[in-house]
């Protein structure tokens, strides 16, 4: 080899070692679901993946197995030096916003909750834009007009959920009828299969035939109840009408992929900024899902009534109520 070729032999060395130097150290950190709860993990997850697919930067991951736990996680991981933490879910809130104080060098993105700082980004999703849509499926697909909710637990942020379902339903068959229960009080109550479908059962016993899960792993024991039953449901955060084809009618699919993703890649690309990002049907943020899976379940007429709630929502005809603003449901 010539000393001329020798040269640009180690430049291009050099180079790619430098970018690979360059490239930023990420983390997500999964909530008590794990990262294949079939639902908002596995979508983090996944939005982390296509990012590194494209990109060939690899990322951290970890478990927070109680909301303990995550305090604990996100401090081990900044003390690593990582360029940016994603924390997955609003049960991170607190410590994401203890830690990120600790280590103001380290960039977070928290999911589905706000905290403050200037070294975090939220981001934060209308459900209930998502919730309405799927509500007024529901009560369209419905022959006894009886819809039922299964929630993780009673917080602000299922209750979005639930009051958005209720609206989007009252507003297509004002007679429906929403029966609500929640899995538990704790963060064990996002992945108890057995509760989910308990409570399904119960609903179902009651003359619901049409439920809609919010509870995290816990959800998929509601989805595989309602198939065992004939009847019914509606997946959440991630499109779950795979999972059982013919009784899934559909799913409010929250794209905390994109999310994920879209961090990731400012952090790359050195855009990332601090403060609130809240996402909705009009931001590419929610929507209801539609694909061979339930394409035989949804009718031209509920495709229809659907389509043009969505557009409503849009350009602003139709205004769905956010319960965390302080205002009451409507419904």
């Amino acid at each position: 080899m010539k000393l001329s070729q020798l040269s640009l032999t180690v430049a291009a060395l050099c180079i790619a070692a430098s970018a690979s130097a360059a490239d930023p150290k990420l983390a997500v950190v999964y909530d008590a679901g794990g990262k294949f709860d079939k639902s908002f993990n596995q979508s983090a997850f996944e939005g982390a993946s296509r990012f590194k697919k494209e990109t060939n930067i690899n990322f951290t991951e970890v478990q927070a197995s109680s909301d303990t736990q995550a305090e604990q996680v996100l401090r081990g991981l900044a003390r690593k030096n990582m360029d940016l933490i994603a924390s997955i879910g609003f049960a991170q809130q607190a410590a994401v916003q203890k830690v990120a104080k600790e280590f103001p060098k380290v960039r977070f993105v928290l999911i589905d909750g706000v905290a403050p700082g200037a070294n975090v980004n939220s981001v934060t999703f209308k459900e209930e834009e998502g919730s309405y849509l799927v509500g007024v499926a529901a009560a369209m697909a419905s022959k006894s007009k009886k819809l039922g909710f299964v929630g993780g637990i009673d917080i602000p942020l299922i209750r979005t959920f639930a009051c958005g379902y209720a609206q989007g339903a009252k507003a297509a068959v004002p007679k429906a009828e929403i029966v609500s229960n929640m899995v538990g009080t704790t963060s064990a109550a996002w992945n108890d299969p057995a509760k989910g479908g308990e409570l399904a059962r119960s609903q179902f016993d009651r003359g619901v035939d049409v439920v809609f899960a919010v509870a995290g792993g816990s959800g998929m024991g509601t989805l595989q109840t309602a198939k065992e039953k004939g009847k019914l449901a509606i997946g959440v955060d991630s499109n779950q009408n795979h999972l059982y084809p013919g009784t899934m009618l559909t799913s409010m699919v929250k794209r905390v992929d994109n999310a994920v993703y879209d961090a990731f890649t400012q952090m790359k690309n050195g855009t990332w900024k601090a403060g609130v990002t809240a996402k909705g049907l009009k931001e590419g943020g929610v929507d209801w899902a539609l694909d061979a899976n339930n394409r035989q379940l949804i009718t031209p007429e509920i495709e229809k009534r659907v389509l043009g709630a969505r557009k409503d929502i849009i350009d602003g005809k139709v205004k769905v109520i956010d319960i965390r603003s302080g205002a009451a449901c409507p419904v």
